[in-house]
């Protein structure tokens, strides 16, 4: 039997693929990813699993948690929930993509390790991935693990990182290895990206590595943005250099021939960045975290670089579409890469769908409106506005005269009746929604905000930073972002 651990914010799972397996003939293997999920699926020959890198807290542990971060957290978009439950692409959730990854890859049997206050996750899930609702799982299971608080002294912390989580749960992979799980697939839940781990993974056993780090090829104007690896002539990790710059990145640079890039693509791009995703073997892992590093919070930057030496730590390049999207910036540069012609990611692959909650919501309704390269969600009303290089998510609601350019609105949790909407505006109040005559541009509008009429957000001074909470937005990286369940009052300016 196989499985797959997810931890929120990461995923994990096991999957049967008779055919893949023939290929390796190697025992079992366990995976885990982000929000994190452990699942299994049984195999006539061979069991193989996943196990997410990057853990997400809920609440208040993401405060803490992203310190350890580059860049900005969602902390902003994400006061209570979980960052993976933000919604991409209008009516999809974070969690939804490594969890449809391990679907698509024969993941079944899950489990999901929350850190506390994970009532929306909890329930996203129960909703898209249970029995009889949502994605049919056969004989397979979605089951919630929360952490929990034990005596002592070391019992009364919760997780402290993605290492930490699945340390404390480590008594589960030791039944696993009981049997005889002999590979963990370690996955994050901020990325955006479609991928078959079953390739990975197969990649693993075939050279023999203790470790392996997926990876994407980078060129010189994105690499300084990530942590990149050196390789030698073998594909096997030498070294790490966190974000490096001038001579140091020049020194990072790769042939990445050896990876399977053609000379040309090598040429374009001599770096190779990790992507937070790792194959351990079942008895590495535990070594590393029980005995080698028994304080060590965290894969990516502190188990996983101090073993390069010691052990065999492999590199598999993932040549293809890939985004982190683990600040302000590149979440609404994401969503809106998805609304370009042609896109470089979409939701759309008959073969590997993305799951999502089934909303069970009316069509939208568009009455004499300009709509250019936007993707327009369900149950929206939109009456005689501009919606232009936009996402517009569920239960929307644009007045006359709305103009929107490059924004990410992410829509609302309930309706409003026309007779509650009249009320308001009679009362001098604002409805959800953004009202008649208003102009937005680069701009993220988090759910359930009231935009009022003749309202202007369009950061014609350029300011790149600003903290307004009590006047219902921030600006980050001169991105306007309307705060949940904000007023912006009429003829405000922004």
């Amino acid at each position: 039997m196989a499985g797959t651990l997810q931890m929120a914010g990461s995923i994990a799972g096991l999957r049967v693929n008779p055919n893949a397996y023939q290929r390796g003939g190697v025992g079992a293997s366990i995976a885990i990813a982000p929000s994190a999920i452990f699942g299994d699926r049984v195999s006539p020959s061979l069991k193989k699993g996943f196990l997410a890198d990057k853990f997400v807290g809920d609440h208040g542990s993401w405060k803490s948690y992203k310190r350890k971060r580059s860049g900005e957290a969602f902390s902003v978009l994400t006061d209570v929930p979980n960052e993976i439950l933000v919604p991409i692409g209008g009516c999809y959730r974070l969690i939804d993509v490594p969890m449809s990854n391990c679907i698509n890859s024969g993941i079944n049997k899950i489990f999901i390790l929350t850190q506390f206050n994970s009532a929306s996750l909890n329930r996203h899930i129960a909703r898209t991935y249970s029995f009889g609702n949502g994605v049919n799982f056969g004989d397979g299971f979605v089951e919630p693990l929360a952490a929990t608080q034990t005596p002592g002294e070391d019992g009364m912390k919760w997780f402290q990182g993605t290492a930490d989580a699945v340390r404390q749960f480590s008594w589960l992979f030791e039944d696993a290895k009981n049997k005889h799980i002999e590979h963990f697939l370690i996955l994050s839940g901020d990325h955006l990206y479609r991928m078959d781990y079953m390739d990975f993974i197969q990649r693993h056993i075939d050279t023999g590595a203790d470790i392996t780090i997926s990876c994407v090829p980078m060129d010189d104007s994105r690499a300084s943005d990530y942590g990149l690896m050196k390789i030698d002539d073998r594909g096997r990790v030498q070294y790490f250099s966190e974000k490096p710059k001038g001579a140091d990145l020049k020194a990072m640079e790769v042939d990445t021939t050896i990876l399977g890039l053609s000379p040309q693509e090598a040429e374009k791009m001599p770096y190779i960045a990790s992507m937070g995703i790792y194959v351990f073997r079942t008895d590495v892992l535990l070594k590393l975290l029980r005995w080698r590093y028994p304080t060590a919070n965290d894969f990516g930057s502190e188990i996983i670089p101090a073993c390069t030496k010691e052990y065999n730590v492999q590199a598999y390049l993932f040549n293809d579409y890939w985004e982190d999207i683990g600040t302000i910036k590149s979440f609404f540069d994401a969503n809106l890469a998805l609304a370009a012609q042609p896109p470089k990611f979409h939701f759309y692959d008959p073969m590997k769908p993305i799951f999502t909650s089934p909303q069970f919501l009316p069509p939208t309704k568009i009455e004499k409106c300009q709509v250019l390269d936007s993707i327009i969600s369900h149950g929206c009303f939109l009456r005689e506005c501009k919606v232009e290089h936009s996402i517009i998510g569920i239960r929307s609601r644009l007045e006359y005269g709305t103009e929107l350019k490059e924004t990410m609105m992410m829509g609302a949790d309930y309706y409003e009746t026309e007779a509650e909407i009249a009320s308001l505006l009679a009362e001098g109040k604002v409805p959800i929604g953004v009202g008649e005559n208003t102009k937005i541009r680069n701009c993220i509008i988090d759910k359930n905000a009231r935009i009022g009429k003749n309202v202007m957000i369009v950061n014609s001074d350029n300011v790149e930073e600003a903290e307004r909470p009590s006047e219902g937005f921030y600006i980050r990286s001169g991105i306007t972002v309307i705060l949940k369940n904000s007023r912006i009052k009429d003829g405000t300016v922004i």
